[in-house]
């Protein structure tokens, strides 16, 4: 393997770091949001700063998700990274090892 395929296939290993501590946060926030925490709370403040951007990702497409009360954009936000996480990290990590 070359050098390229080691470069390729850290960053890949990085963003998969990532995409898993995301999920793990968009996990946390949704908990959270089912016990009404203290909004003054510095994790609880962390969490949504973090998991905002995602949020607001998903309600900017007008995609309907709140059905009976229960939001699912969070479930949606996993499903889009796991997506993110086998199918493109996979295509890049099966590139390093053709170079």
């Amino acid at each position: 393997m070359t050098i390229v395929s080691h470069f390729i296939i850290s960053v890949v290993d990085i963003l998969e770091i990532i995409i898993r501590a995301y999920t793990f946060m968009i996990i946390a926030a949704a908990l959270v949001s089912w016990v009404r925490p203290d909004p003054f709370n510095p994790i609880v403040q962390l969490l949504y700063r973090l998991t905002a951007p995602a949020y607001g990702l998903i309600r900017k497409l007008k995609i309907p998700t709140v059905f009976g009360g229960i939001d699912i954009a969070p479930i949606i936000i996993l499903i889009a990274l796991e997506f993110i996480n086998r199918f493109v990290l996979g295509l890049l990590r099966g590139l390093a090892y053709q170079i």
